[in-house]
C-alpha cells in the first residue's frame, strides 16, 4: 500500500501542473543535474561553436550577438550541445551561457503583414501595443498557457507563445 502511495504522488502532482510541467518533471538530466532539452541564451557576445566538446575541435561558426535564445540537447562535461532557432547543431563551453531566458519573434503564418502585435495583455482583443518583426529579440519575462510576457528596446507587452522561438509549448516561465 505504501509504494502505491508513493508512485500516486508524483503522478497527481503532474496532473495538477499540467502538460508543461509534466514534461519538464520527466525530462532527463544533464550532466549538470539540469533537464535536457532546455532553452537558455548566450552570455558572451563573441560564442564559438565547436564540432565537438574539446578545445581541439575545429570552430564551427561563431555568434557575435549575446542574448540570443539557443537550446541544450545534450552535455557533456563543461560542454553544451546547442540547437539555434535555424536548426544548427554544436558545441560550446557552459560558461559562455545564461539561464535569462530570452526568444525571436516568428513570422506570422499566411499573415497580411510581416508583424506580430504585441498586446497590453494576454488576450488578442485588448489594445496592440507594438508591431514587431520576426527576428527581433526579446527578454521572456513570463510565459502562462499560451501568451508570454516579453520586453525589449522599445517594447513591452504579451504575445502568443506560438510567435516565439525559444519558449516550449505550454511552458510556464516566471
Amino acid at each position: 500500500m505504501t509504494s502505491r502511495v508513493l508512485l500516486l504522488g508524483p503522478l497527481l502532482w503532474m496532473l495538477a501542473m499540467g502538460p508543461a510541467a509534466a514534461a519538464q518533471a520527466e525530462a532527463p538530466k544533464g550532466a549538470s543535474g539540469l533537464p535536457v532539452p532546455r532553452f537558455v541564451s548566450l552570455k558572451a557576445e563573441r560564442v564559438n561553436v565547436r564540432s565537438g566538446p574539446t578545445k581541439d575541435n575545429d570552430v564551427s561558426w561563431v555568434y557575435t550577438r549575446s542574448g540570443l535564445p539557443v537550446e541544450i540537447i545534450a552535455e557533456y562535461d563543461n560542454w553544451r550541445r546547442i540547437r539555434d532557432w535555424e536548426g544548427g547543431e554544436g558545441w560550446v563551453l557552459h560558461s559562455l551561457l545564461s539561464g535569462r531566458r530570452t526568444a525571436l519573434i516568428l513570422a506570422p503564418a499566411k499573415a497580411v503583414d510581416d508583424f506580430v502585435p504585441l498586446h497590453a495583455s494576454a488576450d488578442t482583443t485588448s489594445a496592440v501595443t507594438a508591431r514587431l518583426q520576426a527576428g527581433v529579440l526579446a527578454i521572456v519575462k513570463r510565459c502562462s498557457e499560451t501568451w508570454c510576457r516579453i520586453t525589449g528596446e522599445g517594447f513591452d507587452g504579451w504575445i502568443e507563445e506560438e510567435r516565439l522561438w525559444g519558449v516550449y509549448p505550454g511552458e510556464k516561465v516566471d
